[in-house]
């Protein structure tokens, strides 16, 4: 699978140990930046994958920032995706499991130093199938929010 992925400058290290962590998995990441640990806002390389996952061009992306709370609160300004904060192996199974999550966010600073703890987590997310059944009610109604309201 091409799984498009993106950080800022304090996800950029995390970021590189994710893509051969995808790559040793059998997938292709599609790095949109940054490509260096020089200092950068988040949200310009947020976009890049949300936009990608939004439109329907990816079924899945990965974000990294310092803590993750940035690239997950710019992902979710688009109404097709479902970003989550991931910080454990347990939060990736559930927030595909239940959330059907699109984008995992992940704490670069956290991460960076702990590769298994990473791989952990992104074997746990890409290994998940969503559940369904009641859990597709309530994802119709957090994606009802943005449909309705940009109906308006």
């Amino acid at each position: 699978m091409i799984i498009p992925i993106a950080s800022d400058h304090a996800g950029f290290k995390a970021k590189t140990i994710t893509k051969k962590i995808l790559e040793k998995l059998g997938h292709t990441p599609v790095d949109f930046g940054t490509h260096t640990d020089d200092s950068v806002d988040y949200p310009d390389f947020a976009v890049e994958v949300s936009e990608r996952v939004n439109s329907g061009e990816h079924e899945i992306g990965i974000l990294l920032c310092g803590s993750g709370q940035g690239v997950c609160m710019t992902a979710n300004k688009y109404p097709k995706v479902r970003a989550a904060l991931v910080y454990s192996k347990e939060v990736a199974k559930m927030t595909k499991l239940h959330n059907n999550a699109n984008i995992i966010c992940l704490p670069g600073r956290e991460l960076e130093d702990r590769t298994e703890e990473l791989e952990a987590i992104i074997e746990a997310w890409i290994g998940t199938e969503f559940e369904g059944g009641r859990h597709n009610r309530r994802i119709e109604k957090i994606e009802s929010l943005t449909t309705n309201s940009s109906e308006e």
